[in-house]
This record gives C-alpha cells, structure tokens and sequence, in this order.
C-alpha cells in the first residue's frame, strides 16, 4: 500500500511571532483575538485545555489593512489678495 503524501500546511504565526512583527506584546495580540479584529485558528487538540492559537498570513495581511491609515489629505490655503487691505478711521 502506498501512502499518499500528505499536503504541505501553509505557514501560519503565533501571536508571539506577530507580536515581535508589529513591535506589541503578546497580551495585545490575544486581545485582538478574543475581541474578533484578527481572526486566528485555535489547534488544540482537546477543546477543555488552554487555547493555541495560530494565524495565517492571509488574515494576517486583512488585519494590517484593517488598520493602516491613510496619509491626511494635503490642505490648500487661500492667499490673500495683495491689494486688499484693512481700512481704519
């Protein structure tokens, strides 16, 4: 009997490994897990012990989008006529 080759599993991080990626501590990464703003998977194998969580690149990437900011729109000012002055009494 041959044995099939089993898939290659993509590469997926620990909250520590995207901790030190965007310079936070890994309380910040577990947080964003349990409040749902970067979507992980939880491996462990019996569901009563303590959550393993691992995170594609793929969500990985949607949450860094998520929160990247937009660089502020350049402000235009007016100039002020050069003949029109204030006149006092």
């Amino acid at each position: 009997m041959i044995d099939a080759p089993t898939p290659k599993l993509a590469r997926t991080y620990k909250p520590r490994d995207v901790a030190e990626r965007l310079g936070v501590d890994v309380g910040k990464v577990l947080g964003w897990i349990k409040r749902g703003e970067l979507r992980a998977l939880n491996v462990v194998a019996n569901q009563g012990r303590k959550a393993r969580y691992r995170i594609t690149p793929e969500e990985l990437g949607i949450f860094e989008l998520k929160r990247t900011i937009a660089p502020a729109p350049k402000v235009t000012r007016r100039r002020s006529k050069s003949g029109w002055k204030f006149q006092y009494f």
